[in-house]
């Protein structure tokens, strides 16, 4: 690689000597200023890829940042991969004179922009606080040289196309386009084909035997039985550091508390902390002064940490994809790393989802609290084998090469389809108890009160049946969420174009609190006093 002395310096001082296959073939090419689609798991060095080329162009020429136009923009899809790109340039231009801005929302946006006015080479950002800058006038990207889009499939996964398309229309046409994305869906390809002109296409196939260096389990349990198990498992010497998976905000605060109120160093992290919190919650981690780290989804694709020993799916994820996202941030650099979930008997279709996308088998753990472990088919050995397991993981030692990012079969959520179908069952029911309480109420005389207080039965079935009735005619439009307020509203970005509003009382299924930014919803379109409104917003299980 032609790389200036300064960039050459700073990798010999992080010790790193031989390029990873998307680095090898993506920077030289990149250097002589050609255009990039590159296809590569996650955890390949992709970051090194296009960061490389951008501070040796920039860093040869030495020019001097400018006020509200960057020479370069990298968009990340989300606040935490954005900081992690921040280092890695902060690593590798050390012996350089670049300014770089993280621009990013959860944070004040007065800071960034004082930022941006002193002058910046570099821009990483998200896609919603760009676009905010950019409208305010405070960021402008029509001297831009070099344009990174990171990570596009799961841009496209958080409904964030629409803004990725605004953004790449302000760009000059004299650029260099650099596009990295784990997986190339047509949606995706098609943003690719405009964005990028006569690209150097680089697809490192994704080796689907990557979880076999992750030493998986399963534990067949209950929800009054989880803590227990966990506790138990924590305690064990073998585990250094762990990540604790909860599918909502809340079971992360209150696992967490939960585990600090056991002796265990603990902390949360998910959608609802600020980006400081967030930030704080994972350097604690990374220095090792919290052992546990209890967290949503937000932490399972695109974030370095390399010291975890175990991941503990305390709620199974609902879709096989999330699971090999999950469990592979452990047994990353060479180290061996262990994956244990706990899977009740509703959730064991689910399992078997995953257990056909990894194409094997999980085995199952008896332990002390699991339903395997009173069953009279297994010995008293066998158990004691199966704890002697979980006190190796972590200690083989063996050497695996870190994990990638795997696409695969989803499913149907059982939970989901129970939850949609309880509108008919309550309707009969209501009618039901309705009948039984006319006859037993016909035997005693009513006062004028309790008849004034009754509802009519025809508007009783009204409430249930009208907003469900109108459901299945309506059309149905899918997107991500894109904003939540403490306030109990937010917006959905969809293909629709503009962002849709709606509130706490258009949720089906799924409680306000439960939702993070980025999950993929369902929903159709009423018209309200301000415009257009979603209602029946729904989960999409994937």
């Amino acid at each position: 690689m032609r790389l200036i002395d300064p960039i050459k310096r700073a990798l010999a001082e992080e010790k790193y000597e031989t390029p990873t296959p998307v680095q090898a073939q993506a920077v030289p090419a990149a250097l002589q200023g050609e255009d990039i689609l590159a296809v590569a798991q996650t955890g390949t060095g992709k970051t090194a890829a296009f960061a490389l080329p951008i501070l040796n162009a920039l860093g040869k020429v030495n020019r001097k940042a400018r006020p509200w136009r960057p020479f370069a923009l990298i968009l990340s899809p989300t606040r935490e991969l954005a900081v992690q790109i921040g280092e890695s340039l902060a690593t590798y231009s050390r012996h350089l004179h670049l300014r770089t801005a993280l621009v990013y929302g959860g944070v004040s946006q007065s800071k960034q922009v004082r930022v941006i006015k002193r002058g910046v080479h570099i821009i990483v950002a998200t896609p919603g606080r760009l676009l905010d800058l950019m409208n305010q006038g405070s960021i402008k990207l029509d001297k831009l040289e070099h344009f990174v889009l990171d990570e596009a499939d799961r841009m496209m996964d958080m409904g964030f196309l629409p803004d990725i398309k605004r953004v790449i229309k302000t760009l000059p046409a004299e650029r260099q386009s650099l596009f990295f994305s784990a997986t190339m869906p047509k949606s995706i390809q098609g943003i690719a084909d405009s964005l990028l002109q006569k690209p150097e296409e680089i697809r490192i196939a994704p080796e689907s035997p990557s979880v076999d260096a992750i030493d998986q389990y399963v534990v067949h349990t209950n929800k009054q039985r989880k803590k227990s198990i966990l506790y138990s498992m924590l305690k064990d010497d073998a585990v250094t550091q762990a990540l604790v998976f909860t599918r909502t905000k809340r079971m992360a605060n209150t696992l967490a508390n939960q585990l600090e109120k056991q002796g265990f160093s603990a902390d949360a992290i998910h959608g609802n902390k600020s980006q400081n919190a967030r930030q704080k919650s994972l350097d604690r981690f990374r220095r090792g002064q919290t052992k546990t780290l209890v967290a949503t989804d937000v932490v399972a694709r695109g974030i370095d940490l390399d010291s975890i020993s175990h991941v503990f799916n305390y709620d199974i994820p609902d879709d096989a994809e999330s699971y090999i996202h999950r469990i592979g941030r452990t047994g990353r650099a060479g180290a061996t790393g262990t994956a244990i979930t706990f899977v009740g008997n509703d959730e064991r279709g689910w399992l078997r989802s995953i257990e056909r996308l990894i194409k094997k088998p999980i085995e199952a753990l008896e332990i002390a609290g699991s339903e395997n472990s009173d069953s009279s088919n297994h010995s008293q050995r066998s158990r004691q084998n199966n704890r002697k397991k979980i006190q190796r993981a972590g200690r083989s030692g063996r050497n695996q090469k870190a994990p990638g990012d795997s696409r695969g079969t989803t499913f149907k959520n059982k939970r989901r389809d129970k939850t949609n179908s309880t509108f008919s069952d309550s309707n009969k029911d209501e009618s039901q108890k309705h009948k039984r309480r006319k006859d037993r109420d016909s035997k005693q005389p009513e006062s004028k009160d309790i008849r004034s207080r009754k509802r009519p039965e025809k508007n009783r079935k009204r409430s249930h049946n009208a907003y469900d009735a109108d459901a299945r005619t309506a059309k149905r439009y899918e997107g991500a969420i894109k904003r939540l307020t403490r306030k109990g509203f937010g917006f959905i970005a969809s293909a629709r174009g503009s962002d849709t509003y709606f509130n706490k009382q258009s949720l089906q299924g799924v409680r306000f609190h439960d939702l993070e930014i980025g999950f993929r919803v369902s929903f159709s379109i009423r018209k309200g006093p301000k415009g257009p409104c979603a209602e029946g917003v729904r989960l999409v299980r994937r």
